[in-house]
This record gives structure tokens, sequence and C-alpha cells, in this order.
């Protein structure tokens, strides 16, 4: 499939910068698959279009606060991206202005108010902006993120410094089930989640069961072949423990449907299939999801509105068809829905 197929035009105003004030009053567009009807709703009335015996399978991986500022002994600002721990003391990270940063220089992370937290030396340039830092102190990776990190928020989310502001951030680009550490983005599509809204479809029979997937950056990327099958897909980690196999496995065979909550917990869904080991597994996926992929587990999703030309889009597309996801995706322009990250719902089932 060509990857201009995955394009279409959205208004910059829609491009949502700040979430719902109340989480479940997102808007909520439904697509009916078999129909292809399109229903305009509110995120809390999700029950509305569930049947007792679902199981929604929500990603509960907790977003690092690994956004963080820098400066050069010369006073410059640097801003970077946390991505991994290669090993205790030395990050992976990306960095902006790395092209000006000399092998072997001392730098300064700063806090949230700007003030020297500690030295880091730059000891590896990598392609991409990529670069390695020897951290000097003692404090795990984890801990250090927590006094000088911001939220990572992709780039269309326009945001500075300001502490306040991160507060906030730091609040609401996090799902209310977060749990495990390690996302550097988050699975958007949990954000509408309230503890009360799990808990009322829980006692309307909905099930929940919970997988692993600690979202990367690549998440964000466009693609970048003419052809979409020619892309190569970022990895990412995921886990699926024996309780989240039993749920599911239990669910399907008495009726229910399987809706992943995100692309994250689809993509970890079809990548263990149908032949899951009992006791779970872990490991990384690769899994690309395109137009013509025949779904193995996942019989329904929730997810937010996507870039253009993304593998998200692609994916969207895989479940309920090219023609219908664009059609929705013009109504959903047209009803002024918000887009992206911090934007309103679908629902396809």
């Amino acid at each position: 499939m060509k990857t201009e197929r995955l394009d279409y035009d959205l208004p910059r105003e829609l491009i949502a910068q700040q979430p719902a004030p109340v989480r479940g009053d997102s808007r909520l567009l439904v697509l009916d698959r078999p129909t292809g009807e399109l229903i305009d709703t509110r995120f809390n009335r999700i029950g509305d279009f569930l049947r007792p015996g679902d199981c929604l399978v929500l990603n509960d991986t907790k977003v690092l606060a690994a956004r963080f500022f820098a400066r050069r002994a010369t006073g410059a600002r640097l801003e970077g991206l946390f991505l991994t721990q290669t090993e205790p003391g030395t990050w992976e990270v990306m960095l902006k202005g790395l092209a000006k940063v000399r092998p072997d220089e001392l730098i300064y992370l700063t806090d949230r108010n700007k003030a020297r937290f500690c030295k880091a030396k730059v000891i590896e340039k990598r392609a991409g902006g990529r670069c390695l830092l020897k951290i000097f102190t003692e404090l795990p990776a984890e801990a250090i993120l927590d006094q000088i990190g911001f939220p990572p928020l992709p780039p269309y989310i326009k945001r500075g410094d300001d502490p306040v502001v991160a507060a906030e951030d730091r609040l609401r680009y996090q799902t209310v089930y977060a749990r495990k550490l390690g996302a550097v983005a988050a699975p958007t599509a949990g954000l509408h989640f309230t503890s009360e809204l799990i808990e009322r479809l829980e006692q309307a029979g909905i099930r929940f069961a919970r997988v692993t997937l600690h979202v990367g950056t690549g998440t964000f990327k466009p693609i970048t072949t003419e052809d979409v099958e020619d892309y190569g897909i970022h990895e990412e980690r995921f886990s699926i423990d024996a309780d989240t196999m039993r749920k599911i496995n239990n669910a399907r065979d008495n009726g229910g449907r399987i809706v992943a909550v995100g692309t994250t917990s689809t993509r970890v869904l079809e990548t263990i299939g149908t032949n899951a080991p009992a006791g779970g597994v872990a490991g990384t996926t690769g899994l690309f999801i395109t137009p013509g992929y025949e779904f193995k587990v996942v019989d329904g999703m929730i997810t937010n509105f996507h870039l253009p030309r993304t593998t998200l889009l692609a994916l969207v597309a895989a479940i309920a068809g090219l023609q219908r996801v664009l059609a929705a995706y013009r109504h959903a322009i047209e009803q002024r829905y918000r887009f992206y990250s911090y934007g309103d719902a679908m629902l396809i089932i």
C-alpha cells in the first residue's frame, strides 16, 4: 500500500494542546465495523457500546519524566530526552544541539528550578541526535529524573520549562492505572479512563486485563518509505502475565469480545497470538500491523486520532478498513473533535 494513502489534512487548531478538563468528558466517536455507522458521544458513555463479558485490555506502563535540560560550561542550554540506561550511570539520550557538543565534554544537568543538579560527560555521539552520557551521581536514573525531569510530551504539544505546568502534565500525561515505569510516551487511549469509570464498567460485567508495553520514541515517527510495507518499524519491550492470559482466554471461551485499549495493547496481544504460554511471556515486539493483516485476538479497539502517515494510523486502518477510518476522520474534523495525544477518542467495535 502506498504511504500517501494514509494522509489527511488537519486544521492545526484541532491539535489538542491541553487534556479535557475531566478525563471521562472527552468526546468519543464510535465506529461500528459491520455497518460503518458513526455515533458521537462522550467517553464516559462507553459502557453503552460494550457487553457483559467483554474484556478491555489496558497497557499499564508508566511514563518516565524523561525530558530534561542541561547546560554547557559556556552557559548554552541543551534539551534532552532520556531513552534508556545502558548500564548503571550511563544513559542513552537524544540531545538537541548535539552537533555543537564535543566528545568528552562536561555538561551540567539542571533541575526543574534551573539549578545545577549534577555533572555529565558526553562519552559517545551516535546517529539521529543520540548520545551516551556518563552521569556523575550514584542516584539511580529514576530518582534523578524524578528531580530534574519533565513529562516527555510529543513535539506538537508546545511546552516550555514551567514547573507548575509540568506538574499538571505529570498527572494528566499518565493513565490512572499506570504502575510499571519505563515508557517515554503515554499510551494515550487510556488517558480518558477514570477510576470511577473503570469501577462502573466492572459492575456492569466488563472485565479488565493488563499488559505492559513500554512506549518508545518511534511511536510518533512518520513512515518514510513510499510503500507502507517497506518501512522498518521500531521495537518495544512488552510483558504479559499468566493472570492476563487467563482472563483473555476465559472471555473468549465465553463469547466475550477482546477490546484493546490502544495500539500498544493491540501490538502485544497480536504478537502473542492465541498460542501464548499459560505462564505469560516477556520480550520485544517489532510487529507492524498494516491493512490486510488478519487479527488473531483483538475484536475491537479504543484509540485516539493519530497523525497521518504513521504506523499507528496503519494499524487502525487494518482493524477498521482504510476507507472507513478516513471517513471517520473526516467526520471528526467536521465535528471539531480534538486530535492526537491529548485529544478525543474512538471506539472501533
